[in-house]
Formats: structure tokens, C-alpha cells, sequence
């Protein structure tokens, strides 16, 4: 079977001029300014990695969600200085997602959830192509799902 889905990450222009303002101005935005004390706890929404230790970060909060629908949402996300869009071939599960529990959820042209599902580890994989494989999505959104926090987009290949 072809694969048929890719993972996105956040654009990093959005976030990188924001390492540029000091801890007050980030405060005032609602955003807090981290260094990674330990590997693979920071997830970062561009590069769909994990920060090394010692490597700064910003938590902050960020509408993953932002259609005209019910379903508009937004939620905290840590992003990594510097660091490029991810890359990812057709197919292609990061540690970044296989390692958590991630729930899925398929959206609709009109932005509304037509199914969900919580899968883990090599399940996510094929939960995606299932979810994907409807005729009425359009996109999933990938969240962790024990803290609920955004993680990626896949769409298809």
C-alpha cells in the first residue's frame, strides 16, 4: 500500500521573531521562555522533534484551530529556536508522535469533526490512512492526547 499521508509542522516564521523580545514582552503575549531540562520532553510543533537538552524553547499559546466553526481552538505548543520546518517523507512517523498517545481528528472541508480515534505507537499509522481514507475529510489534526496539547496536521500525500 502507497503511502498516503504526510505530517506538517508550523511554519517557523511566525514563531522565530518572537526569540527576539525579552522575557517581558514575551510575558505581556502570554508566552514563557524555556530551556529543555531533559530529552525528548519538548515537543516542537516546526520541526515535529524533540529538544535537546539545554535547547531553548517557547511555550505559548497558539490558535491550531483558527476556522469559522465550532471546533476553533487554540493551546499551549512549544517551539525551538532556529530550527527548520519539518521535512517528512509520505508515511513518515517521527519518535515525536510514535512515542505519545496521540488523538486524531478528522475534520471536513466546513472544519467540523466528522470521526475521531486515540491510537498509539504503530497503530497511529494506520489510524491516520483509516481516518484519511473517508471521503468526507478533508485533514486531521494529531493532538497528545494526555495533555491535550496540538501537535501536527496530516493531510494527503
Amino acid at each position: 500500500m502507497a503511502d498516503t499521508f504526510q505530517l506538517q509542522g508550523l511554519d517557523p516564521a511566525f514563531f522565530q521573531p518572537l526569540f527576539a523580545l525579552d522575557d517581558g514582552e514575551l510575558r505581556s503575549r502570554g508566552i514563557v521562555r524555556r530551556f529543555a531540562d531533559a530529552a525528548d520532553t519538548y515537543p516542537c510543533r516546526v520541526s515535529l522533534g524533540e529538544a535537546a537538552l539545554g535547547e531553548e524553547l517557547l511555550l505559548l499559546p497558539f490558535e491550531h484551530q483558527p476556522a469559522s466553526s465550532p471546533y476553533r481552538a487554540s493551546g499551549p505548543i512549544f517551539v525551538r529556536r532556529g530550527v527548520p520546518l519539518a521535512d517528512l517523507a509520505p508515511g513518515e512517523l517521527p519518535p515525536y508522535v510514535t512515542k505519545r498517545v496521540i488523538s486524531l481528528r478528522a475534520y471536513d472541508d466546513a472544519h467540523m469533526i466528522v470521526d475521531a480515534s486515540v491510537a498509539e505507537g504503530a497503530d497511529i499509522g494506520r489510524e491516520i490512512r483509516r481516518l484519511l481514507g473517508r471521503a468526507d475529510t478533508a485533514y486531521l489534526h494529531l493532538h497528545n492526547a494526555k495533555r491535550g496539547c496540538y501537535s501536527c496536521k496530516a493531510v494527503r500525500a
